[in-house]
């Protein structure tokens, strides 16, 4: 329900929990709330209590209008500290409610909440929300579709329906209990056991018949896909058996059409496609499996489902799925061409403004790495722990959350010399770099800028440890990738091939493996924005920093004060 520029959706499950007396002062707007709980899921043949948001797993989608600005009360009624993260939205001014835990909040403990204020500006298409913390986003997650401004459309045909289709992981083991035997030994996290669309991993693995999506169809109609990869550690090719793709839209942007039989699509990223269902009536598998392309990585080798049934009478029910044909798990081609395929729809009612001058050059390597134990006593390589790293810092979390310390000017939390260009200088890509260089420093190092300076950020991948490939995103700002390559980046000839003409506007963007990746864009939001590999075990382990955006001039440009109620440390 829309309230000046105000637009309040938060979602219930089961009970209220205000009274009446609320209820009566908050009678101008519809009022819900999340609720973060132990929920009994049984996912192949297994039930286990997970997190979930109001009992559902996906969690509920948030529907807002451009522009708009949404409340979301949550209440954490589980057993663990808990965050939320707005994923793709800008946040002008305001990274209070921006979620990722002692960033820019310290967690909501068990029994507590706390009232989120999400601001929507420049975004428009499908977005997503999830937690921040430790690994719980593997349940804790769900859908934001952001529409046109009121009596606006979108720029490609009608869509007869619009469908949500989430990709996630499932652990048989709890999975917070994963990730903390990992950290404690130091190895490298267990695999998940299963890949889900919406929740269901498809009638491939044994005892799942009974979970797989299934989406029915009318012979002519079309329908928008809007693709979520919630996955943990996964990157996916997807694919629809007998059925091509056209891509419209890509991390709350729009983008230039083009037809595919497959997407790729990275933890953190969205895709919107329209799907014309122009085949016989029969039965098809949607399926999606990992690409991975590092050399001794491991990896969840296997295949979801779901099924895209043409609801005509004739229908025949009887027949087993068409299935997919799908890029084999390590065609880095396959990919390179889908990712590069993203160009911006630069029209005259979606322009867009590509930094040209830049003021603020940034280069960043973007390591797995390891960490000598006493006597080679953990369970990494050779009895060393795991590590990742950005320009050889693993980050190390704050017992205060940065925000917080930068806001009030609290020293001793966090420190400003993260390294503008890499400390050490080598054959990033080199099939055996030297071992003394897995070794990282720890720190909490910011990277600070000023408003309104243009920034290009170039992230190199290297081939120590294991080279591979890692979905980046930022918060608080989407950028332009302006360019993207294989082997190590060459400042001279590189540049020469960027796109500054119509180049994608992402939240996140990969980097590939033994490649590089460059973005630009315009520090305009002033306050304090986490950039991270959306791989939870690189996050884990330290690949990660945080830009500072000073103020600007103006009131207009400066950070807007907090909520009263943040939770405390």
């Amino acid at each position: 329900m829309l309230f000046g520029n105000k637009i309040f959706i938060v979602f219930i499950s089961g009970f209220l929990l205000f009274d009446d007396a609320i209820l009566h002062c908050r009678a101008w707007f519809r009022h819900y709330e999340f609720v973060v709980r132990e929920t009994p899921f049984t996912r192949l043949c297994e039930t286990k209590n997970i997190l979930t948001v109001n009992g559902l797993y996906p969690g509920p989608t948030i529907h807002v209008h451009k522009g708009e600005t949404i409340v979301v009360d949550v209440y954490n009624m589980g057993n663990y500290n808990i965050t939320l993260h707005w994923h793709g939205v800008k946040q002008p001014r305001f990274p209070w409610s921006d979620g990722p835990e002692y960033i820019t909040q310290c967690p909501i403990q068990p029994g507590s909440n706390f009232s989120q204020k999400v601001i929507f500006s420049i975004e428009e298409g499908t977005l997503w929300w999830h937690a921040h913390s430790d690994w719980s986003r593997a349940t804790v997650h769900g859908a934001i579709i952001v529409y046109p401004v009121q009596g606006t459309t979108y720029p490609f045909p009608l869509p007869n329906e619009e469908v949500v289709i989430q990709l996630g992981e499932w652990w048989k083991k709890d999975v917070m209990q994963v990730i903390t035997e990992a950290l404690t030994t130091g190895a490298d996290p267990n695999t998940s056991d299963a890949f889900t669309i919406n929740g269901e991993p498809g009638d491939l693995y044994p005892c799942s018949q009974p979970g797989t999506f299934q989406l029915n169809v009318v012979p002519g109609a079309t329908y928008l896909l809007r693709i979520i990869n919630a996955a943990l550690n996964d990157i996916f090719f997807l694919s629809l058996a007998n059925h091509s793709l056209t891509v419209v839209g890509s991390d709350g942007s729009y983008t230039k059409h083009f037809t595919t039989n497959y997407i790729t699509i990275s933890p953190g990223q969205t895709i919107d496609a329209l799907l014309l269902a122009n085949q016989p009536p029969g039965r098809y598998y949607m399926a999606a499996r990992a690409y991975s392309s590092g050399n001794n990585v491991s990896f969840d080798n296997s295949t979801t489902t779901a099924v895209v049934q043409y609801c005509d009478p004739s229908c025949p029910l009887f027949q087993p799925p068409f299935f997919p044909d799908l890029p084999y798990y390590n065609d880095t081609f396959a990919y390179l061409n889908f990712s590069t395929s993203l160009r911006s729809l630069a029209s005259e009612s979606h322009p867009i403004d590509v930094p040209l001058n830049v003021t603020t050059q940034l280069i960043s390597t973007v390591s797995v790495n390891t960490i000598p134990c006493p006597d080679n006593s953990c369970a990494g390589p050779n009895g060393t722990r795991v590590a990742a790293s950005m320009n050889n810092i693993s980050f190390v979390n704050p017992s205060i959350d940065i925000l917080q310390a930068y806001y009030n000017n609290i020293s001793g939390v966090f420190g400003d010399q993260f390294p503008h260009f890499p400390p050490y200088i080598f054959n990033f890509t080199a099939d055996y770099p030297p071992l003394i260089l897995e070794v990282p420093k720890r720190g909490t190092e910011v990277i600070v800028v000023d408003y309104e300076s243009t920034v290009e950020f170039v992230l190199q991948g290297t081939n120590l440890v294991a080279g591979i490939e890692h979905p980046m995103h930022l918060h608080g700002y989407s950028f332009y990738v302006v360019g993207y390559g294989l082997g190590n980046y060459d400042k001279d000839k590189d540049p020469l091939t960027y796109n500054l003409v119509d180049p994608p506007l992402q939240n996140t963007v990969v980097v590939p493996r033994n490649g590089w990746t460059t973005v630009r864009f315009r520090a305009d939001n002033p306050g304090v924005w986490f950039m991270h590999c959306h791989l939870e075990r690189h996050l884990s382990w330290g690949m990660e920093t945080v830009f500072i955006v000073k103020n600007g001039n103006d009131s207009n440009a400066t950070l807007l004060p907090p909520p009263q109620d943040m939770p405390p440390c």
